[in-house]
């Protein structure tokens, strides 16, 4: 399934970037290689003519015995379709005379359509997350197992979940406490994603961090905040998901409550999905379960009560499931090489040619 997905990526990228191409704007970095080459085929090919004009041919070396033919019967209109083996072959070599001479593209700016999502993942720093989450696998290696830690793990197993796939998202990272800090704004680097993540994890660096209570409205209200920086509120492909052990039971943040900080998520259609982090205790174990469960929901999203290591990889393969879609940026490149897309349909016109004449009697006949 997995192989299929990938081939499936593949030709969409493939496809999208044949319609990029235009032959107006193509640089080439080894022109007089293909002019060489051109060459060397038409002269070996006219060379090969001229030595069947000139040279004579020996005595019946030219002639087939056939039988019999009537005169009545006349050859059938479609009988040059047996010449389609040849003619696959000399349609791709044009396209391989082009790859030959490295096309590449110079300063370019594309409107660009891949599949993935503009995805914020939040993570929370409060002293709270000190709280002992026992798991087998995740945070495996980390100081200890505790929420804060697992948490980090669950976002790092998320993010290479969508690695794996055909996604190519837009990811954010943001830390929270009583105050939120974008570590990471959206990027489709997800190396450096990780490398944030492993960053955050650190106990030295999670000692560190200055604001250690739970204020998740000021988190949300800072993960629209991005959205809004970068423009992206206006777009569809959004989401949110906060890995948090939900301890705040604010309601209200500076003189707004929990519903119309999430307003904006909600009138721009930006789903929320919370993974509430406490071991052993399932939707409504704590109080403010009543208070962020209706609230995230509100948006399109969902809560998850992750009461042990089964029930975070559940969410996480749900949240990955549920976050499909596309993402539309502009995109630009620089020297762009373009010679892959040529070999690509020059390969598949000689290996169908190829096919053909080795396995269908109807282009191997005589002509």
């Amino acid at each position: 399934m997995v192989t299929l997905d990938r081939l499936t990526a593949f030709l969409e990228t493939s496809t999208d970037e044949w319609r990029a191409v235009r032959a107006a704007t193509l640089l080439y970095a080894h022109r007089d290689v293909a002019i060489v080459a051109l060459v060397i085929l038409l002269g070996v090919a006219l060379a090969a003519a001229l030595m069947r004009a000139i040279l004579p041919p020996k005595p019946g070396q030219d002639r087939v015995a056939l039988p019999a033919v009537l005169e009545w019967t006349r050859g059938s209109s479609w009988s040059f379709t047996r010449h389609g083996a040849l003619l696959l072959f000399l349609a791709g070599l044009p396209f391989f005379i082009v790859a030959l001479a490295d096309p590449f593209t110079a300063v370019t700016k594309q409107d660009v359509t891949f599949p993935g999502r503009r995805i914020a993942i939040m993570i929370d720093a409060s002293s709270s997350m000190m709280a002992r989450f026992p798991t087998e696998h995740l945070g495996a290696k980390a100081p200890g197992q505790t929420a804060f830690f697992t948490t980090v793990a669950a976002a790092e197993t998320f993010i290479r979940e969508r690695m794996k796939g055909k996604y190519r998202d837009l990811i954010a990272l943001i830390e929270f406490g009583d105050a939120a800090y974008v570590v990471t704004p959206f990027t489709n680097d997800y190396d450096n994603i990780l490398l944030s993540l492993s960053l955050v994890g650190d106990w030295t660096e999670f000692m560190k961090f200055p604001d250690q209570g739970t204020t998740l409205g000021l988190a949300m209200e800072q993960g629209v905040e991005l959205f809004r920086a970068f423009d992206f509120l206006a777009a569809s492909g959004n989401v949110m998901i906060i890995f948090s052990d939900g301890q705040d039971t604010q309601v209200m943040i500076n003189g707004r409550s929990v519903t119309e900080i999430l307003a904006g998520a909600t009138a721009t259609k930006i789903p929320v999905y919370f993974v509430r982090m406490a071991f052993n205790k399932s939707v409504g174990g704590t109080v403010p379960d009543q208070i962020w469960k209706p609230a995230v929901e509100a948006t399109g999203g969902k809560f998850y009560a992750a009461s042990d290591e089964s029930a975070i990889l559940r969410a996480v393969h749900d949240i990955d499931t549920m976050s499909a879609g596309k993402v539309q940026v502009k995109q630009y490149t620089t020297e762009h090489p373009r010679f892959m897309i040529f070999a690509l349909i020059a390969t598949g016109l000689w290996t169908l040619a190829i096919a053909l004449k080795l396995t269908l009697p109807y282009f191997q006949k005589f002509p």
